[in-house]
């Protein structure tokens, strides 16, 4: 009977703490265009042939490069912010069990046995002189019956922010992802312009060589020779400067890789990475709102709705129930027979006459629910304009490479005419020197546009929100 008379009011407190009075959630209107942007720089984006959505794509056909591909595996398995981003995610989802906890009665049991010696003096005759006692105590401490959805309100809010942190964790791999796509491909392109600073000290080595000949039989002056001097000091200047780049971008690989990556997995120039897909963002903006930092602040807009009605249950009276079942007997079989029984049932409940500080926790719960929106619309804002930004190179970026390109043809032929002449003692060295100089600049440049080219799919690859697995 006793345990009936429990099992009945834990049941009454279940069914009771159904109500709620948190304010109905609803989603907030974007505060972005449907559409994206459009005009000249956008021009081209649109026409990209076999472009594909970022949600239609996994991680391994967006990046095809199989090298590539073997060191993002090794980040995602290494990395350390990462790791500490998956280890927050436990951290919530163990918070939210705490939580989820206080809606349930913590029940306690305490057991007690103890055994006297009695003097011969106290006892009758054929009586035993041990005296044994044992007792069982089965007790309900403290429970809160959550009438007004007060603790069920406190769990959501919890439930929404491990959520958010979950969210955040996919946000932080796919940061991670992209980010070590792009140092790979920064590595690839410094490697390609130490080979081209390379390439330019050894024709500098061999021109400075031919204007000391001709300077020994007098056919140069002395101050050709000093010029012959200046891109030769300075292109070796441009190997140290990018051999210094490239030691470096390996280092910050091998951070984000977590661990040393072989040889054989970096890459030799940006030539032989196989390139990115290209990538649509689909016709309406709507789909930024499965970015993961969107679905994390409006899991936490979620929340501070569930913390207003849990700010609101405090104006109510709150119930708690103590209830105690013991059992005791002199044998020890009388723990499971014949024992005797008592048991306690103690209501407390807690009415709210004024209380200042439950009127402003109401208040901050409200700002805090208008902060989180305000925080909520501007994520949209942002990530709106990162793709903006990301599609404005899309739109443009093929100009200005097929314009280098023309740049570095026509700066070669006229490095190439220049040196002709100078050789035929028509011009001077001067010539020939700023001919060389706009050449290997074009040169940089055309790397650099290239290298821009592929991390800009990368860079929309992100601020889509990734792929899948």
């Amino acid at each position: 009977m006793n345990r009936r008379v429990l099992f009945l009011l834990i049941g009454v407190g279940l069914i009771m703490g159904g109500c709620s009075l948190a304010p109905q959630y609803t989603q907030p209107q974007s505060p972005i265009p449907e559409e994206w942007p459009e005009g000249d720089a956008y021009q081209t984006a649109p026409a990209i042939p076999e472009a594909q959505r970022v949600t239609d794509l996994s991680r391994q056909e967006f990046f095809p490069d199989e090298q590539l591909q073997k060191v993002i595996a090794m980040a995602l398995e290494n990395n350390r912010d990462l790791r500490l981003a998956v280890l927050n995610v436990e951290r919530a989802r163990a918070m939210y069990g705490v939580q989820r906890a206080e809606l349930f009665p913590a029940v306690n049991a305490t057991g007690v046995g103890s055994k006297h010696g009695l003097s011969g003096d106290l006892i009758s005759p054929g009586d035993s002189r041990t005296s044994e006692q044992y007792s069982l105590n089965l007790g309900v401490v403290s429970w809160e019956i959550d009438f007004f959805g007060r603790m069920r309100s406190l769990k959501d809010q919890v439930l929404e922010e491990y959520l958010a942190t979950d969210e955040a964790r996919r946000g932080a791999q796919i940061s991670l992802v992209s980010e070590v796509a792009r140092v790979y491909l920064t590595l690839a392109a410094d490697r390609e312009k130490l080979q081209l600073a390379q390439s330019t000290l050894e024709s500098q080595q061999a021109a400075y060589g031919l204007v000391q000949k001709r300077y020994d039989v007098g056919i140069a002056t002395e101050l050709d020779l000093k010029r012959a001097q200046v891109p030769l000091d300075t292109a070796r200047g441009d190997v140290a400067r990018f051999m210094q780049l490239v030691a470096q971008d390996q280092n910050g690989l091998q951070l984000l890789a977590g661990s040393s990556i072989p040889k054989e997995l970096l890459p030799v120039d940006l030539e032989s990475v196989t390139p990115p897909r290209e990538l649509s963002p689909g016709l309406s903006s709507e789909g930024l709102l499965r970015r993961p930092d969107i679905m994390a602040a409006e899991h936490r807009l979620k929340g501070a709705y569930a913390y207003i009605g849990a700010a609101r249950a405090a104006f109510f009276p709150r119930i708690s129930l103590t209830t105690a079942i013991g059992t005791a007997s002199d044998e020890l079989s009388g723990l499971f027979g014949s024992g005797s029984g008592t048991w306690s049932f103690t209501p407390q409940i807690v009415m709210p006459i004024f209380d200042a500080r439950v009127w402003a926790a109401l208040r901050v719960s409200k700002a805090d629910r208008e902060i989180v929106l305000t925080q909520y619309e501007l994520a949209i804002q942002t990530a709106f304009r990162e793709v903006a930004d990301a599609l404005a190179v899309q739109g443009t970026i093929e100009q200005q490479v097929a314009a280098q390109q023309s740049l570095v043809s026509a700066v070669a032929e006229t490095y190439r005419l220049a040196d002709k002449l100078y050789l035929e003692g028509i011009d001077s060295y001067l010539g020939v020197l700023d001919a060389q100089r706009s050449h290997f600049a074009a040169q940089q440049g055309l790397v650099d546009l290239r290298l821009a080219k592929l991390a800009n799919r990368v860079r929309l690859y992100a601020v889509l929100g990734g792929g899948g697995e």
